[in-house]
């Protein structure tokens, strides 16, 4: 019985040190926590104790925590929402200097808040709260450059970010000059490569590129306006840079979204020939040309004078001071009343044709040469789009999709409603008019309509290696028969040579 008794002993002796073990953790132990875990329960004697009994346990380890909890916080990180009110902070500023007379004057920014409630009415609003930030944000553009009009243009989503623009017209000589092209950096090294291979000549490329269509000069054409960017009303403005027409072609034969950073580079097939900015620009570009419209009779063209008539751009329009607007039900009936009023972009890239069989030194010819030329069946013909204000009831359809759709804002009160005309080949592209006011207004991802799918360009045909001739193409093995024939043939004619020579040398030898 003493030797039950000891191991007993020692059993419980081996089982309190286990108890009194503390955690690797909380550098507490089993025996503690059991101990005031009981001595809770004793003073408190809850109801059911069974069931609360684990969250006393919690109770007396969190109580047994705070002591060690330290007090200092870090302190919290500035979040972007912070960051972009602190910016938005700034729109509704106003310097102490401002002159209130040059605000009641004339602005080059329209009236934004009145644009937002057509809108609404439209229903492709960006909401009251977010177009009245814009618009403080438009007045800050107009305050840092030298503009004579500035409208919004609409919002292009993207990705990770999405973009405002904002369509601009410079004052004369007010805007910066723009390198369209590295050409002369490619002709210089182009002649260093010459020069190089005159000392050590290589074969060289029978390729020739094809000509590069310039670009359109800034104010006309597809590059008639300036377009400025922002990804949130109240940050930094970012000027977009003029369109080529070798982006606007390849825009045409990609189908990207876009990531909302400027800079992004655009890995598409073909080759887009910039960064996201320039895709952004074409396609601009693309939507002004097909989804920008006036009622009819509302813009006319301008007149000009002796011959300048004909040499007078296709954008060269000017407000209508006869215009008689039209009830909002007649506008919604065709679209017959509805035209274009920005050029047509042809296939070339630009609005206005050039003829690339012509060198820019040849502008100095006499009249006779010119004549020839004009003769010249290989001279490719001059490209021709529709003309400027042309109805849009003449828009062809793409994909068995008619390319507009009328309504009216509502049918409840027509008497108060307005007419709002929705592009079908560009999704988000709207335009609306209400008396003598109409806008156009763009919100969408900038992609034109696909149809049922779309389908990348494909690649172009492998190149010839090596040219093709019968003097390098390969011919069939000749029989055993032929080649005894051939060799007859040469023994005989060399034969026939040796007597040749033989007889001439004996007439030598006679005169002799």
């Amino acid at each position: 019985m003493e030797a039950d008794s000891e191991q007993l002993n020692r059993r419980a002796g081996a089982f309190k040190a286990y108890l009194l073990t503390p955690s690797t953790r909380s550098n507490r132990n089993l025996y503690d926590h059991l101990t005031q875990l009981l001595t809770k329960v004793m003073d408190e004697r809850p109801l059911d104790t069974v069931d609360v009994m684990e969250d006393m346990s919690l109770e007396v380890k969190r109580a047994s925590l705070e002591d060690m909890q330290s007090t200092l916080r870090d302190l919290p990180q500035t979040t972007t929402a912070e960051l972009l009110a602190e910016q938005q902070h700034l729109l509704f500023s106003q310097p102490e200097d401002a002159d209130q007379d040059d605000e009641l004057g004339e602005s080059p920014l329209p009236n934004v808040s009145e644009i937002g409630f057509y809108l609404e009415q439209a229903g492709v609003s960006l909401g009251r709260e977010e177009m009245h930030r814009i618009f403080l944000a438009l007045q800050k553009l107009v305050e840092s450059q030298a503009l004579l009009r500035c409208r919004l243009w609409g919002k292009i989503l993207g990705i990770e970010s999405n973009y405002i623009v904002a369509e601009v017209e410079h004052r004369d000589g007010k805007e910066e000059e723009e390198q369209s092209t590295d050409e002369p950096a490619e002709e210089e090294e182009r002649e260093a490569e010459t020069e190089e291979n005159e000392i050590d000549p290589l074969p060289r490329s029978t390729y020739s590129p094809p000509p590069v269509v310039p670009m359109e000069a800034p104010g006309t054409g597809a590059n008639k306006f300036s377009y400025y960017v922002c990804k949130e009303p109240g940050l930094p403005w970012v000027k977009l840079p003029h369109v080529t027409p070798a982006q606007i072609t390849m825009a045409r034969l990609v189908r990207k979204f876009f990531k909302g950073r400027l800079d992004a580079p655009l890995a598409c097939y073909p080759p887009f020939p910039g960064d996201e900015a320039n895709y952004l620009r074409a396609q601009i570009a693309r939507i002004s040309a097909g989804t920008h419209v006036s009622p009819h009779g509302y813009y006319h063209l301008r007149e000009e004078e002796g011959d300048e008539e004909e040499e007078a751009p296709q954008d060269s329009y000017e407000v209508n001071p006869d215009f008689e607007s039209l009830p909002a039900a007649e506008m919604a009936e065709s679209l017959s009343n509805w035209v274009h009023h920005v050029p047509h972009i042809l296939q070339q890239g630009r609005c206005t044709w050039v003829n690339l069989a012509v060198k820019p030194g040849d502008d100095s010819n006499e009249e006779g040469e010119a004549d020839e030329k004009e003769e010249d069946p290989d001279e490719p013909e001059p490209e021709t789009g529709p003309p400027l204000l042309t109805s849009l009831s003449q828009d062809a359809e793409m994909f068995n999709v008619p390319p507009w759709s009328l309504r009216l804002s509502s049918t409840l009160t027509p008497q108060h409603a307005i007419t709002v005309l929705r592009s079908n080949l560009w999704p988000g592209a709207f335009a609306y008019t209400c008396g003598k006011k109409f806008e156009n207004f763009y919100v969408g991802w900038g992609l034109k309509h696909a149809g049922e799918g779309f389908n990348p360009a494909v690649p172009p045909p492998p190149q010839t290696e090596y040219p093709d001739g019968p003097e390098i193409t390969e011919a069939l093995d000749p029989t055993p028969e032929e080649e005894q024939e051939l060799r007859e043939a040469l023994e005989e004619q060399q034969a026939a040579q040796e007597e040749m020579e033989e007889s001439d040398e004996e007439d030598d030898e006679d005169d002799d």
